[in-house]
């Protein structure tokens, strides 16, 4: 059976009162079947502020600019990170447009309130006094709070705006649905002219919602509002299931490819070789026949047939690689022909591992090294510019091209923060993580939820271990780790493994891979300029110590070596007076 869609009847209503000029405006958008799984319905509101000299314009722009930027987002963004995203730039550009054509901070001002219905969740933006209601099992809540202050005796003023300061702050709330929730959106003409009490009544005798938005503002007007009036009605008609993505199982549909061997053709695709073959997935060097390029490509283990939550993982991966354009990471190739299984195809690439290459380059130079981890920063940044984590960030999983360059592969554990709304993967959990022991961020055995500073840790093990020849913590993380025993994981100075690291490399690396997130990088730049530029945090602390307390071994060799060479010059001159 097909789960439902969400379904949502929407209406509005409208008047200028007795005003020169309607400065309210009010839109929606109820998009095609892919943006309505991926992206939702969005309804916006906005007042333009009396007195400004542009208010018309500014609501106007406020309403269209949150619609029609919010589906032109990538459609991995959150929500939350979309919706603040534009309402940020918004803000900046009603600003700049206040001081240059009107030379005024209220030159274009207002107010705004945003709904976004994705899946069954309700997202709310709010800046201003315009409001946002709901009415469930009888009762009317107001959801959002009015930006006021009021001065002396005098007139309330509204202290926060779309335009009227440089910088935007905005009110934000996630809340869960439920079918027949009625959300009314008002601007200040409708409700500070309808008490509670009356507007709870008439929202309560339903119907049509046209109807019902006009009857709103016809109340106002009646009750002698002295404003705009303009009001918005959208019911919960339908609630898609709570982990159903019909999208992305379209193409669960497909069978699992047959066995595949060399000479195969696959959908145009000639088999070649197999690449590698794991217990989850085999990768198979190919022929496209149709442009005479190599390429790879990825399959899903038939161990896996009938385990829905596996496959869906597989269709994340090709999902999350296609929306990716950047030359450090693998690009997932895109074809008009019509697939006859499950599979994807990536561009192939003829260089070694990275795991490969630090097999061949046991004692590369602190320069090539940092250049390596640069790149695979800038891949691994736009992961993060597109809100997904990478989560399995692992010298095997970094590959050269034959120029050099260096890309990351491999999607099988990307969390997808706009996927995770509507259908939350397990990625979290102790018993389903996806990345590699010795290389996954200690947050994810603990059960808790992966940051960016997760793929930065991964990052600073394989930093430490390019330029050591070891792993930070001296041997391999703990089969089943828990806190007590991640608590007994002590950092091991890179001086200990290689006493030609300088110390305040070491002190990035240390930070970059604590156990305890909050003691972390904040982000990748401020790691990568750590690794170029000495920090005077890192060359103090250690720097202080003796040499005999930093790596008495090596003292011990050093003295050992000197008091040998002296013997050897002693015998010599012994000898030699005889």
């Amino acid at each position: 059976m097909t789960s439902a869609k969400l379904s949502v009847s929407i209406a509005f209503a409208s008047a200028q009162g007795v005003k020169e000029e309607n400065q309210d405006f009010a839109g929606s958008l109820i998009p095609d079947d892919h943006q309505l799984a991926y992206k939702g319905i969005a309804a916006a509101i906005a007042d333009g502020m009396s007195g400004c000299d542009a208010g018309r314009e500014a609501s106007h722009c406020c309403v269209a600019a949150f619609l029609d930027d919010y589906y032109s987002t990538p459609e991995s963004w959150s929500v939350k990170y979309a919706g603040q995203k534009i309402l940020s730039a918004t803000n900046s550009w009603l600003y700049s447009q206040g001081q240059r054509r009107y030379q005024s901070t209220h030159g274009m001002v207002s107010t705004l309130s945003a709904i976004v219905l994705k899946s069954n969740t309700a997202h709310l933006f709010h800046v201003g006094d315009s409001r946002i209601y709901r009415l469930r099992g009888g009762n009317l809540e107001q959801l959002t709070r009015d930006h006021r202050v009021r001065a002396g005796n005098e007139r309330d003023y509204l202290n926060r705006a779309m335009g009227i300061e440089p910088r935007l702050e905005v009110d934000y709330q996630a809340l869960p649905l439920q079918r027949g929730d009625l959300f009314l959106m008002t601007t200040d003409g409708v409700h500070d002219f309808i008490d509670q009490k009356a507007l709870k009544k008439r929202l309560l005798e339903g119907g049509d919602l046209t109807r019902l938005a006009q009857s709103l503002v016809d109340l106002a007007a009646h009750n002698r509002s002295d404003d705009n009036l303009t009001c918005q009605v959208l019911r919960i008609e339908e609630l898609p299931l709570l982990k159903e993505d019909e999208i992305l199982r379209r193409q669960s549909q497909l069978p699992f490819p047959p066995p595949l061997s060399p000479g195969k053709i696959l959908d145009g695709y000639r088999i070649e070789a197999e690449m590698h073959a794991s217990k989850r997935t085999q990768i198979y060097r190919a022929l496209d026949r149709a442009t005479g390029k190599r390429v790879i490509l990825k399959t899903p283990s038939v161990l896996y047939d009938d385990d829905t939550h596996y496959i869906e993982h597989f269709l994340h991966e090709e999902w999350a690689g296609k929306r990716i354009h950047n030359e450090h990471v693998v690009k997932i190739l895109g074809s008009d022909r019509d697939k006859s299984c499950l599979y994807y195809v990536t561009e192939y690439l003829e260089g070694p591992t990275l795991a490969e290459w630090m097999r061949a380059n046991p004692k590369p130079e602190i320069r090539e090294v940092r250049k390596i981890i640069e790149q695979i920063a800038l891949g691994l940044r736009a992961f993060h510019r597109m809100e997904m984590l990478h989560q399995d960030l692992k010298p095997e999983n970094v590959m050269f091209d034959l120029d050099g360059r260096v890309k990351i592969i491999d999607f099988g554990s990307v969390k997808i923060a706009g996927i995770a709304e509507m259908t939350p993967l397990d990625h979290g959990s102790p018993e389903n993580i996806l990345g590699t022991l010795n290389y996954t961020a200690p947050e994810y055995h603990l059960g808790l939820r992966g940051t960016v500073k997760s793929d930065l840790f991964s990052l600073g093990v394989i930093a430490y271990q390019m330029l050591n020849g070891a792993l930070p913590f001296g041997r391999e993380m703990p089969e089943k780790p828990n806190k007590a025993n991640l608590d007994k994981l002590r950092y091991v100075p890179s001086i200990h493994c290689n006493p030609m690291v300088p110390v305040w490399i070491d002190g990035a690396l240390k930070k970059a891979t604590s156990i305890q997130p909050e003691f972390r990088y904040d982000d990748l730049p401020e790691f990568l300029y750590d690794l170029s530029t000495p920090n005077p945090k890192f060359l103090t602390a250690e720097e202080a110590l003796p040499l005999m307390q930093q790596n008495p071994l090596l003292v011990w060799k050093t003295l050992a070596l000197i008091l040998f060479a002296a013997n050897l010059v002693t015998l010599y001159f012994l000898l030699k007076s005889n």
